[in-house]
């Protein structure tokens, strides 16, 4: 005979920062603070605490909140944030996680024009990776569309399962945009899997990040297959709460999402009655 036993993976929940834009940082940690959120990833951009590392210390000691992830500022809008040269983004990136005890930092493929920077990016990664303990977990992206136009917007490859990294970030709205199939890529990921964004999408050529299980993205099963498989990495819910008309709706956005991850990450097996 066998029973159902519910089996959770050692995998935290955190919050993106960028969940809370337009509003600040610290109101992030406050949130992710109040909701239960195991903890947040950081993302590097314009607002000066996102960029100060003793800020960022002071707001995870006074809410209780740990930084488990940085996400290095790779976005167009974060261009001559901590420098305009991108290897000196990912050093600041590795120090930050070093002194803040984050073990990840989550980085992007560069843009296509970054010539250099792509030609060296696999090599260049993998030589960071060996001089540190903390995972640099390359992310997934998608082609850019307009219309009936494609645009290969980063290189090596928008699909970083084709390229040899020894960790990845696999975001289910990137995987919307790209219109692939998420559950392939994580199969194809396979053990390098080191990290999860987890938002929904609906295949729109805009990436989307909707509270999960409001679009058409296996949310949910990727989560049960995670807590199967014994997935040991952070899940991270980033979505997008721009059009929450207050900060009562944003934070029931947050809630949603953290219940929804909860609940499929604790997946029943069946195993044998001894």
């Amino acid at each position: 005979m066998a029973e159902p036993v519910v089996r959770i993976p050692d995998a935290k929940v955190a919050l993106s920062t960028a969940s809370v834009y337009p509003e600040s940082t610290a109101t992030a940690f406050e949130i992710a603070a109040r909701l239960g959120y195991d903890g947040v990833e950081v993302m590097v951009w314009t607002d000066p605490v996102s960029q100060d590392i003793e800020a960022l210390r002071r707001l995870s000691d006074y809410h209780g909140i740990p930084i488990l992830a940085v996400h290095a500022p790779c976005l167009l809008i974060t261009q001559r944030v901590w420098s305009t040269d991108p290897w000196v983004k990912l050093q600041r990136a590795r120090a930050a996680a070093e002194k803040l005890g984050a073990s990840t930092v989550v980085v992007h493929p560069p843009f296509r024009w970054q010539r250099q920077y792509a030609r060296d990016f696999v090599t260049g990664i993998w030589r960071m990776a060996n001089e540190t303990d903390v995972r640099f977990a390359v992310e997934n992206m998608y082609p850019w569309r307009y219309r009936d136009r494609e645009m290969l917007a980063y290189a090596p490859d928008w699909d970083v399962t084709k390229d040899d990294y020894r960790h990845f970030t696999l975001d289910l709205s990137h995987a919307a945009t790209a219109r692939s199939d998420a559950l392939q890529m994580l199969d194809r990921m396979g053990d390098r899997l080191g990290h999860v964004h987890l938002a929904d999408g609906k295949g729109s050529a805009k990436d989307e990040h909707l509270v999960p299980g409001r679009g058409g993205q296996p949310c949910a099963e990727l989560l049960e297959r995670l807590a199967l498989t014994g997935f040991d990495g952070h899940v991270v819910i980033e979505v997008n709460t721009r059009r929450a008309m207050s900060g009562a709706e944003r934070e029931a956005d947050l809630a949603e999402a953290l219940a929804f991850t909860r609940l499929h990450l604790a997946s029943a097996v069946k195993v044998p009655r001894r």
